[in-house]
């Protein structure tokens, strides 16, 4: 299997003729092969692992991992930097889907893990969604939250693992945010994308692991039964896979934090909904 690059002359002739383009996926070699062809050479990387950790007891663990942006100069070449609007899609086995800002990439230490640093099983207990020994490869979006601490409270809603491919995509806000909501629902648009759109959708726009559409499942329940799906998932239905808001964040700022998505989900057009699957839903 080659290494499939995105010809960097037509992206930066895309990117500046109207960009930004939306490239073809990239589908991901295995880690071998892609060990083989690159110049960059993997680091140890510490971090304070988001899905083993839980209040008051922060878990570290060292991956081994490619630098994300040095990475992806060298899979679409240095033209995706150059639109700081656009999005770096990373899409798992299972359909979650984080779509993460170029300008994020580029502001904090993200990087491309492939293997534990002890040799141990590259796989992880995922607390969040009550999950034991979930395997991360062939690739995990991994943060220096060590370094940026402030990433810390967001929890693993970004770090997507069993990434199998990337493509660069148009940044999302005309999807979430129609003609004339930009200025009222920025910040909530922007909070949706980091913690529902990996598993969900809204009017067709998301993730494939569970595509409900939320602007209409925020309109079919309740305020209160809302609140504790997003709260506190697994006390509404034992064993769901689906994570809370993040623990780290204090209580007050995760309860406004439910209140103020389900207020800019119903605030949106509502398009017609896909079929959901059957598992559970907030």
């Amino acid at each position: 299997m080659s290494l499939r690059l995105i010809p960097p002359v037509l992206l930066a002739a895309a990117l500046w003729l109207g960009g930004p383009v939306q490239a073809a996926a990239l589908v991901l070699p295995q880690p071998a092969e892609l060990q083989a062809r690159l110049r960059l050479q993997a680091q140890v990387v510490r971090v304070i692992e988001p899905h083993l950790s839980q209040a008051g007891r922060d878990v570290r663990r060292s991956y081994r991992a490619y630098p994300a942006p040095a990475l992806l100069d060298e899979l679409l070449g240095r033209a995706w930097r150059a639109s700081p609007e656009a999005e770096i899609e990373f899409r798992a086995l299972d359909g979650f889907v984080s779509r993460i800002p170029v300008a994020q990439l580029l502001r904090f230490p993200a990087f491309l893990a492939f293997a534990r640093a002890d040799g141990q099983a590259f796989q992880v207990d995922n607390h969040g969604q009550n999950e034991r020994q979930v395997p991360l490869g062939p690739y995990y979006l991994i943060w220096d939250n060590i370094a940026a601490p402030q990433l810390r409270a967001e929890g693993g809603a970004q770090w997507p693992y069993q990434v199998v491919q990337i493509q660069l995509r148009p940044s999302s806000q005309a999807a979430l945010l129609p003609a004339g909501m930009a200025a009222r629902w920025a910040e909530q648009a922007r909070a949706a994308q980091t913690y529902c759109l990996s598993c969900h959708q809204i009017n067709g726009y998301g993730g494939d692991k569970m595509p409900l559409n939320l602007a209409l499942r925020a309109r079919q329940i309740e305020a209160g039964q809302w609140q504790r799906w997003l709260l506190e998932p697994a006390a509404v239905k034992p064993g769901t896979s689906m994570p809370p808001l993040p623990p780290g964040l204090p209580q007050a700022q995760r309860e406004a934090l439910a209140t103020q998505l389900r207020d800019y989900l119903l605030a949106l057009p509502l398009a017609e909904a896909k079929p959901a699957a059957t598992e559970a839903r907030p």
